[in-house]
């Protein structure tokens, strides 16, 4: 099953509420609200995002932004940030990629992600 189709708004909102739910079911939550959610839901997640990334990886800066707010990040900047190689974390957005049938590494002068 597709990681798209494995949840839906209810579920997803549901869980993040739950108080005693498993971390990895949370973040997998986290995750589809913020490929799939709705505009308002994207924008709230996004601005925890970037607050939870300034205080907790002040050295994690966007390299750039798109139209829509989204940050994108440095891949060796972000694998530093979280004490892994460049490669391991290349190999994670390919696994992501692969399992959101989206692009998440682009490559402009040098590999960043968003």
């Amino acid at each position: 099953m597709k990681f798209k189709e494995q949840w839906n708004l209810e579920t997803a909102l549901k869980i993040l509420r739950h108080q005693t739910v498993d971390s990895q079911v949370w973040a997998e939550a986290v995750e589809w609200l913020m490929l799939f959610g709705p505009p308002e839901i994207k924008e709230i997640l996004l601005k925890a995002s970037g607050i939870a990334s300034e205080t907790y990886f002040p050295e994690l800066q966007p390299i750039y932004r798109g139209p829509d707010g989204e940050p994108y990040y440095d891949v060796a900047v972000l694998a530093r940030a979280l004490g892994i190689s460049e490669e391991i974390a290349q190999d994670i957005i390919r696994r992501k990629e692969n399992e959101h049938e989206m692009q998440h590494l682009f490559t402009g002068g040098s590999d960043t992600v968003h």
